[in-house]
């Protein structure tokens, strides 16, 4: 199997594809890798490790271009990263899961029910190097342009030199 030059980056979050938040994740995460983004069509926060057995998943298309997929789920965060790993992912794993950037704390006792940090403890649970970024602030308009260069940044660190296995990290920018 051929080699990927850039990183593989996969995207989720719990506030939805659609959300102010992973927007400015994504712009960010296209400057260092390949991007593959599959979040819930609508807010799916609180919902920690909730699967969706009940209802057919049904996953839609939005935006593609060479470097970059983005697609809704009508499921949960865990949904959506357990949809990627085995529909984009059989053969090799993304090189880094990135979940947020969530609309409000994930700090202390937040980070059990956050399905941002659900979605990269599953990462971690598959042996992905995985991030949860989230805000202190929980505004739809936040401001998260001055968090861009940190994002970058921790995320290239990962890339390079890795994490241990099994471990996620967990990200709060304050406001």
């Amino acid at each position: 199997m051929q080699k990927h030059i850039r990183p593989q980056i996969f995207v989720t979050n719990d506030d939805g594809y659609n959300a102010h938040g992973i927007k400015v994740l994504l712009e960010e995460l296209k400057k260092i890798g390949d991007v593959l983004c599959i979040a819930p069509t609508h807010g799916q926060s609180g919902m920690s490790h909730a699967i969706t057995f009940s209802n057919p998943l049904k996953m839609e298309k939005i935006q593609e271009e060479p470097g970059f997929s983005l697609y809704r789920l009508n499921g949960t965060p865990v949904d959506c990263v357990k949809m990627g790993l085995d529909k984009f992912y059989r053969e090799q794993t993304p090189d880094i899961i990135v979940s947020g950037v969530n609309h409000g704390s994930n700090a202390s006792i937040c980070a059990i029910y956050s399905g941002t940090v659900a979605a990269a403890r599953d990462g971690a649970i598959n042996k992905i190097p995985s991030i949860a970024f989230s805000s202190l602030d929980i505004s739809s308009s936040a401001n998260y342009n001055s968090w861009k260069p940190y994002i970058n940044s921790i995320c290239s660190q990962v890339l390079k030199k890795g994490i241990p296995s099994g471990v996620f990290l967990n990200v709060n920018f304050p406001i």
